[in-house]
């Protein structure tokens, strides 16, 4: 990996990947004997999401499986609303991508070896009819991430640059250049405290998604949308922002934060119960713990409301002691740590926002509304998840696409290519703020509303009452962003009050409970009309 001079202030790559997770990772390893390659990563290797996934990939890797029935498990959790083109897309790239792992290292978790060859163990999780979730123990994205950030590190013409965050993309649109592609993305040094030029011939956001717009999430504090806000900004169509999945299973302490219990739990066997010990999921589904997360966390919510209590509880101490430190070790030790021993006693969970299934709208290639501009993983709309993502889906879809992002990428890296004239960042009219109280308290009423109006119930009132909050929002950031020197903070504020505004917007239009979007006065699918994804188009001309 190559050391990134630190006295350089614009840079010039083929690709510029912005976001260092599982799907920009992934992309750089496939174009690394092709191009020359600038990452951007808000900080090392375990500040994103994926280092914390933990459950594991969903693939077709046994013989009693098949794609069809992957397929149909997919499109059923996604209530009507996948496209299927897309879903079989994914899937049967599937294992061809979970070798490509393997290859590369990872340690996946072995079932057994029968006449020497390794047979890995997987797991089942919600919504899926078969065991085909593959993992590394309960560290999955930990083995993931840190595989993929070892090779990364032995190529000399990729460039990491950690400690930045994109700030905006460049586009001929936005320069006056007579063309509509991207260009590059302005990105603020977090260390030098400075506003540096990155140029590229593509651009790649693999940001992640934004959980963060919520009080309560799973995610680290990086999940804020960064991808999606840039890309609306830019002119790029969003869609179906308004399905935010909720996982069932956070650890429910007040050191906690935000560590999530891996849906595989449940998987083998942990059970959900009230305070009193009694069971309840066969109440609301026929799957009772198995049913897919929208139904679990609903459910969840329902009873603590119900009941007024602060949490529920999951509970796999039936299982053998050894049977749970040998498949969830991560979560025994953190748990500990907490004073719960989940081989002995029941583990206090809440619901927590966890994914983000809409985004930014990409083809098949990963391609977006801009020439030049990808997107992959969760900052996009595939089509892959529909109105709910089903477990495990979202690492596969991040290799898939990263994998088909790169061979469109790579049939194009031989054609003439003349670089444009662009101007370093100016700050010459701002100054620094003496304010910062106005980005923290508009930070913390953003995710609070949110959490209280648009999250897992919903009600028009409550979604009117979040949209007044936050074009005002949206208007006083907008002022400060324009008067102050730009701060990471502030950054991710104004992106979280773009995707904010998307969630809303998209909620309000969409007059049924389908998926992951539920509301009181809707609470049917709408039967009368074609099921329909919730597109928005940005008001900017690009040129089309």
């Amino acid at each position: 990996m190559a050391k990134n001079p630190k006295h350089r202030q614009s840079f010039r790559h083929e690709v510029l990947i912005i976001g260092g997770g599982a799907a920009g990772l992934s992309l750089a390893l496939r174009l690394a004997h092709h191009a020359r390659i600038a990452v951007i990563a808000k900080g090392p290797e375990d500040s994103g999401s994926t280092y914390y996934a933990q459950g594991g990939i969903s693939a077709v890797l046994r013989s009693d499986d098949s794609f069809e029935s992957h397929i149909a498990d997919t499109l059923n959790a996604g209530a009507d609303l996948c496209d299927e083109e897309a879903v079989r897309f994914t899937i049967e790239h599937g294992p061809e991508n979970i070798q490509w792992l393997a290859d590369l290292g990872v340690p996946f978790t072995a079932d057994k070896y029968k006449n020497g060859t390794k047979s890995y163990h997987l797991t089942r999780e919600g919504g899926h009819s078969h065991r085909r979730v593959i993992h590394a123990a309960d560290a999955t994205g930990k083995a993931m991430e840190t595989t993929l950030h070892n090779h990364v590190t032995h190529y000399d013409n990729i460039e990491v640059f950690e400690n930045h965050i994109a700030v905006d993309l460049i586009t001929g649109t936005k320069l006056g250049l007579g063309h509509d592609r991207c260009i590059g993305a302005y990105v603020l040094n977090k260390e030098k405290d400075r506003v540096e030029t990155f140029q590229a011939r593509f651009v790649i956001l693999a940001s992640g998604g934004a959980s963060k717009v919520y009080l309560y999430t799973s995610n680290p504090d990086g999940s804020t949308g960064d991808g999606i806000a840039m890309a609306w900004r830019a002119g790029c169509r969003v869609a179906n922002m308004e399905f935010n999945q909720f996982h069932p299973t956070c650890l429910f302490h007040p050191e906690a934060k935000s560590f999530l219990l891996t849906e595989a739990l449940r998987g083998e066997g942990g059970l959900l119960k009230l305070p009193n010990g009694e069971r309840f999921m066969d109440r609301f589904d026929a799957r009772g713990e198995l049913a897919p997360r929208d139904i679990v966390a609903r459910a969840i919510d329902y009873e603590m409301k119900r009941l007024g209590v602060e949490c529920l509880y999951l509970d796999i101490s039936h299982k053998s002691a050894a049977f749970i430190r040998s498949h969830f070790p991560t979560i025994y030790a953190k748990c500990l740590e907490y004073g719960i021993d989940i081989t002995k006693q029941p583990v206090p969970v809440v619901p927590a926002a966890h994914y983000t299934c809409g985004g930014v709208m990409v083809d098949l290639h990963g391609r977006t509304d801009i020439e030049r501009l990808y997107a992959i993983g969760e900052t996009t709309f595939t089509g892959l998840h529909g109105a709910n993502r089903m477990a495990s889906n979202s690492l596969l879809e991040c290799l898939v696409f990263a994998q088909a992002a790169a061979k469109d990428i790579i049939s194009q890296l031989k054609e003439p290519h003349d670089w444009d004239d662009i101007k370093n960042w100016d700050e010459s009219r701002v100054t620094n703020s003496d304010e910062e109280v106005v980005v923290s308290h508009n930070w913390e009423e953003l995710r609070r509303f949110m959490w209280d109006y648009v999250g897992i119930v919903r009600t028009d009132n409550r979604l009117k009452r979040a949209k007044s909050r936050v074009d005002l929002l949206l208007s006083e950031i907008d002022e400060y962003y324009g008067n102050f020197r730009i701060t990471n903070d502030l950054i991710e504020l104004r992106n979280l009050a773009v995707v904010a505004d998307l969630i809303i917007r998209c909620a309000m239009q969409r007059k049924e409970s389908r998926g992951l979007h539920y509301t009181l006065d809707y609470p049917e699918i709408d039967t009368t009309k074609p099921p329909e994804n919730t597109v928005l188009t940005p008001e900017i001309n690009l040129g089309k």
